[in-house]
């Protein structure tokens, strides 16, 4: 199946061994949807077609966030075949355990105070 490449977003965050990464995901349109593609080191993820441009990034970052990958962010970086740099915005996409760890630190600050410490 072809794939035409029609949009290009910049992916940044840190991998499964914590080091910090930069690299294209490549947008493609098939005949049902679009897909998203990256290629890092020896990692390759290509997601199933999804409706949309925005579904197909989504799915990328969430199979990347499930292999450890987490702090991503996107920039979308050229459309079509216009090059617009670093004009658009980057896109931060949450960590999925990130809500739970700021709920965990909540409690923990609610225990210390209204737990004593005993020196």
């Amino acid at each position: 199946m072809k794939t035409d490449v029609i949009a290009q977003y910049r992916l940044a965050g840190l991998d499964e061994r914590e080091r910090g990464f930069n690299r294209l995901v490549d947008i493609g349109k098939l005949e049902n949807g679009y897909r998203a593609s990256l290629r890092y080191e020896t990692t390759t993820v290509v997601t199933e077609a999804s409706p949309t441009q925005a579904a197909a990034l989504s799915r990328l970052v969430r199979t990347l966030q499930d292999k450890g990958y987490r702090q991503l962010r996107s920039q979308l970086c050229f459309n079509g075949g216009t090059y617009l740099g670093s004009q658009e915005p980057w896109a931060d996409h949450q960590d999925p355990n990130q809500f739970l760890a700021q709920l965990r630190g909540l409690f923990s600050r609610l225990l210390c105070r209204l737990l004593p410490f005993h020196k």
